[in-house]
């Protein structure tokens, strides 16, 4: 090894504490910065000032869930420890669905802000990419429909936070992937250990109408 060169268990505590602060730094910069602060609530459901203490939750390892943001319909998003440089980002809805989002804060956000990524999960016809595929287009069209400045504000966010305006298709394979990881170390369990359930859902479309 050269000298001064970190020892390995040096490397791995710096990595940690860079992780710590790459996450802080994308949470301070939403705090100190109003508009994306908004954006990311109205348009992306994505709340700092809005998470539960995240104390009645853990992973069903045992390990800690630390709650950074929440969203309109009672769900929170925490971040864990890793086994490396990163904080992975795991979120627990209110109906008892929980599942791993991204690797890292970064990650999630991009998923976030570039994918109506909970109905993608929600219609996925239980984990199948191809299925998630299809329903995000589909969800594309209705969100463009809504909210015709879509574009505009993921990209206006993106640029705040320094991340990407990322393709959906590439967007999906991120999210199926890293979804289909929540088994075994990111089940996400309430303090008398029920487990929330699977992050995938069973049904291709919706139910009454379809995608019309």
């Amino acid at each position: 090894m050269c000298i001064g060169s970190p020892s390995p268990g040096l490397s791995a505590v710096l990595a940690i504490v860079h992780a710590m602060t790459s996450s802080d730094h994308l949470l301070n910069l939403i705090q100190d910065n109003p508009e994306i602060d908004g954006l990311l609530r109205s348009s992306f459901s994505f709340d700092i000032g809005r998470k539960r203490s995240g104390d009645d939750l853990r992973l069903a390892s045992g390990a800690p869930l630390t709650a950074i943001a929440g969203e309109f319909t009672g769900g929170t998003y925490f971040l864990c420890s890793g086994e490396d440089s990163r904080q992975p980002v795991v979120f627990a809805s209110s109906e008892g669905e929980g599942g791993l989002v991204a690797d890292d804060l970064a990650g999630a956000l991009e998923i976030i802000i570039g994918l109506q990524w909970q109905d993608c999960l929600s219609f996925s016809g239980g984990g199948d990419v191809e299925v998630m595929q299809v329903s995000a287009q589909h969800l594309e069209r209705r969100l463009a429909r809504n909210n015709p400045e879509i574009d505009e504000q993921r990209a206006s966010v993106a640029a705040a936070l320094s991340l990407r305006v990322v393709p959906v298709a590439e967007l999906v394979v991120r999210l199926q992937e890293a979804a289909s990881r929540t088994e075994p170390d990111y089940v996400v369990c309430t303090e008398d250990g029920q487990l929330f359930d699977p992050p995938f859902g069973q049904y291709s479309e919706p139910r009454h109408g379809g995608w019309a």
